[in-house]
């Protein structure tokens, strides 16, 4: 199963690496240290947040499963139909 945290990871690295360097030039500290250092920052940070992002997105889904981290069984049987029907 694809999880979800993989979309939402560069998404999450894009705006928070964008919005250190914003700061990073905003504040006058030009150079490659300063640059490359909010890019890595954003990197770290990335992934702790997708994977928050992610949990929370799914405990207010009402078709998934928390405690098991699948869907519900009878969403998941929807899904099988849905895909039987799909085929040629």
């Amino acid at each position: 199963m694809f999880r979800l945290r993989y979309v939402v990871a560069p998404m999450t690295n894009a705006v928070i690496v964008g919005t250190l360097i914003i700061i990073v030039l905003s504040l006058g500290w030009t150079g490659y240290v300063p640059v490359f250092g909010a890019i890595a920052l954003g990197f770290l940070l990335s992934w702790p947040a997708a994977r928050l992002i992610s949990a929370r997105i799914k405990a207010e889904d009402p078709a998934w499963n928390e405690r098991l981290d699948r869907p519900v069984a009878a969403e998941r049987a929807r899904r099988a139909e849905h895909a039987a029907e799909s085929q040629p």
